[in-house]
């Protein structure tokens, strides 16, 4: 962590497939100089095409001051490759074992105290960093896909990750236009892809018990909840449902309805602490806003939506 998290100039991205050449189209678009190695023979190639068909949509978005594609460099070797980074993504298939021994190689061919996050999107650090031989600094910066076009990086050390790395880590995505979330504790799958694992389960089952068609479980997101969850997650939508009284009026309204078989997964017991936990989160989100002002957010955010998609006429609202 020899860098400040806001001088770093040059990357290096290990694995250039679909995530992994996402990371490398973002951060040169961030202006960044980046290195990028992978065993593949055609990996080069595929990857200047990856970065190519998302130049423009990168600069519709707006490019960073010197951003540019020329900026990408190709290692030969691993060693080569991350021998001058301030930062490293590892983006290699998810394979248990081969995470492993890649963090490890990665650890022995990168200058000390730079920081390596993976981009795993399920295996917790604490089983990958077991084989190098300074797992403080190694950690999880899990993104979405495309890495240049979604905002949100997941950021989540292991038992033998240091703080201070995890804290420099998600200063760095910051500074580099990333939306961080800094986790406290490891969870397997993180936060997100929990989320929407849980989602897309009771989906199949729907499917394969003949409840509802593909189309139908699509078209009840595109059409309902997810224009609410393009700007307000799924706890202050709910809150909203409480009314005047939030979270705590909708808890307790709607909290019986939990015990009802609505879904394949078991719900959680609403005892006073969950209760309490929820009530506190959603005044904690709403950062000062009430309840009528939410409403207000909720219904220009869903024209806006609603607009950008084609759905209403006119432009969305700046």
């Amino acid at each position: 962590m020899n860098t400040p998290p806001t001088d770093v100039s040059r990357v290096t991205c290990v694995g250039a497939g679909v995530i992994g050449g996402g990371w490398v189209a973002h951060f040169l678009a961030r202006g960044y100089d980046v290195t990028a190695w992978d065993p593949a023979p055609d990996a080069p190639e595929k990857l200047r095409r990856l970065v190519d068909a998302a130049w423009p949509a990168l600069t519709r978005m707006g490019l960073a001051e010197g951003a540019s594609p020329e900026r990408l460099r190709f290692a030969a070797t691993l060693e080569e490759a991350c021998a001058e980074a301030q930062f490293v993504q590892e983006s290699a298939p998810e394979k248990l074992e081969l995470k492993r021994g890649l963090l490890a190689e990665l650890d022995a061919a990168t200058p000390e105290g730079v920081i390596i996050a993976s981009s795993t999107s399920g295996y917790p650090m604490t089983d990958m960093q077991t084989e190098a031989a300074h797992p403080e600094r190694l950690l999880v910066g899990h993104p979405f896909n495309p890495p240049y076009l979604i905002p949100l990086v997941e950021v989540v050390g292991g038992e033998r990750t240091d703080r201070s790395a995890v804290e420099w880590a998600s200063r760095f995505y910051e500074a580099a236009g990333k939306s961080v979330i800094t986790m406290e504790r490891e969870l397997p799958g993180f936060i997100a892809n929990r989320l929407q694992e849980a989602l897309w389960r009771e989906a199949l089952h729907m499917v394969a018990n003949g409840e509802a068609t593909v189309q139908e479980i699509d078209d009840s997101i595109t059409e309902g909840p997810g224009l609410r969850w393009a700007f307000m997650g799924p706890c202050l939508t709910f809150a909203l449902a409480g009314g005047e009284g939030g979270m705590g009026h909708m808890l307790d309204h709607f909290g019986p309805s939990l015990k009802s078989p609505w879904t394949r997964l078991e719900a959680p017991e609403l005892d006073a602490a969950l209760r309490d936990a929820m009530v506190a989160g959603c005044e904690e989100a709403a950062a000062g806003r009430s309840i009528a002002d939410l409403v207000a957010e909720r219904d220009r955010g869903v024209i806006d939506v609603l607009r950008a998609t084609g759905r209403l006429p006119g432009e969305a609202s700046a």
